[in-house]
């Protein structure tokens, strides 16, 4: 059963909407992946919506361009943490998809990560559902030292060649 709803209103999203996915399976956390449309087919999202619950999901990552209405409403009907990923849009550069994400009316929060923020997106749900479960909290820790072990290596070779001769 999976803990995680991911879903996306287009295939366009997948690039971003992956690197959640990534994220949850590098901390052992199982998901289900969907591309719905709410505009396209109100009906589907908001079945998908309304089982969110009985499925077992105890998060739910939705990402959205443009007008950005799929968090907000998974929001509206989901009773657990829903986290909005804007996407990057040709016309705002992704301020719409924030925008409407972010700006929820009381009662309705939708957490909501950068624009194409999937990895935050994936870590953040993941931070959720560590509250109830110690393995997943130490795995979260791990991460961090890892992180702050990448920083140290790359500070140590940018002392050892300089700032001249340092490349990735």
């Amino acid at each position: 059963m999976a803990q995680v709803g991911i879903v996306m209103g287009s295939d366009s999203d997948m690039p971003v909407m992956s690197q959640a996915a990534d994220m949850l399976e590098k901390f052992g956390i199982s998901y289900e992946m969907t591309i719905i449309s709410a505009h396209r087919e109100p009906d589907v999202f908001f079945s998908y919506a309304k089982s969110a619950e009985e499925k077992g999901f105890k998060v739910i990552i939705a990402g959205a361009g443009m007008a950005a209405h799929l968090p907000g409403m998974c929001a509206a009907i989901f009773p657990m943490p829903v986290i909005g990923i804007p996407m990057h849009t040709t016309s705002l550069g992704g301020r719409d998809s924030l925008y409407s994400i972010v700006q929820m009316p009381s009662g309705i929060p939708v957490a909501t990560v950068a624009i194409n923020g999937g990895k935050n997106a994936g870590i953040l749900a993941a931070k959720m559902l560590s509250i109830s479960d110690p393995a997943l909290l130490q795995k979260l820790k791990d991460y961090k030292e890892d992180l702050q072990e990448e920083v140290k290596a790359k500070d140590a070779k940018l002392q050892q060649v300089g700032y001249k001769n340092y490349t990735k």
